[in-house]
């Protein structure tokens, strides 16, 4: 059975709410995004006497980088935070335009990301890229030259909205054809304009969820909830979708 965790951008200051209640609103696992830990990289110790050492609170840490040198410094100084922490995942979002990039150029990225990806499992975390609209991985045929040539070193985090806004119409489909690399999922609704709380957008998010049952997933189902709702409205009303799914 999938294990449900939650990431959301929240103001600083409720930050330690999120971290605190996480569990009493019904998740076992916080994704953090980039600007909630990255100030604390470099003092790991400290971070677990602030938020304790409960592993799911550090999930899989996002981040939003390039694979330029300095980039890269700074993607093994995360990775290295995330073993000091007993994060599972680094979830890698690439801050590169995708105009211009061709399947050589892709190729190109994949080796590094490869390399990078048998440094982190070396350090016990997994590194699992997360496609953007926008980004070099973002159209089917850009997986499969990406996942062909990556090799078993690094995972996808399927973000259903970024999917849709990207003008994948059939998600099931794909999920059902990259079923075999998906290792995370960022559960997100989308009305064409706007991310959504679940069951407010347009995506077919149960049939959604039951392609993914079809490859045999069982790993994080993250609410990746980015719309306008407040933390608790989020906690609360995701959590209330869930249920009423089955999840």
């Amino acid at each position: 059975m999938m294990r449900r965790s939650f990431s959301k951008p929240v103001p600083a200051g409720e930050i330690d709410r999120l971290v605190d209640t996480y569990r009493a609103e019904g998740y076992e696992g916080l994704q953090l995004k980039q600007g909630q830990y990255l100030d604390q990289v470099a003092d790991p110790e400290a971070v677990l006497t602030r938020w304790g050492d409960d592993p799911g609170t550090f999930s899989a840490l996002i981040v939003f980088d390039t694979l330029r040198p300095d980039g890269l410094e700074r993607l093994h100084d995360i990775v290295s935070f995330a073993a000091a922490v007993g994060s599972e995942r680094v979830v890698f979002c690439h801050d590169h335009p995708r105009d211009g990039v061709d399947a050589g150029v892709l190729r190109g990225f994949a080796g590094i990301l490869a390399l990078e990806g048998m440094a982190a499992r070396d350090q016990g975390v997994t590194l699992s890229l997360h496609h953007h609209f926008g980004q070099p991985v973002m159209m089917p045929e850009d997986f499969r030259v990406f996942f062909d040539a990556v090799g078993d070193t690094v995972g996808l985090t399927v973000d259903t909205a970024h999917l849709a806004k990207s003008g994948i119409d059939d998600i099931p489909a794909f999920i059902r054809e990259f079923g075999s690399v998906i290792d995370n999922l960022h559960l997100k609704d989308y009305d064409g304009e706007q991310w959504r709380l679940l069951g407010e957008g347009d995506l077919p998010l149960a049939d959604i969820l039951a392609a993914l049952d079809e490859t045999g997933y069982t790993g994080w189902l993250c609410v990746d909830e980015e719309s306008s709702a407040s933390l608790d409205d989020g906690f609360r009303l995701s959590r209330a979708w869930l249920e009423r799914n089955g999840r």
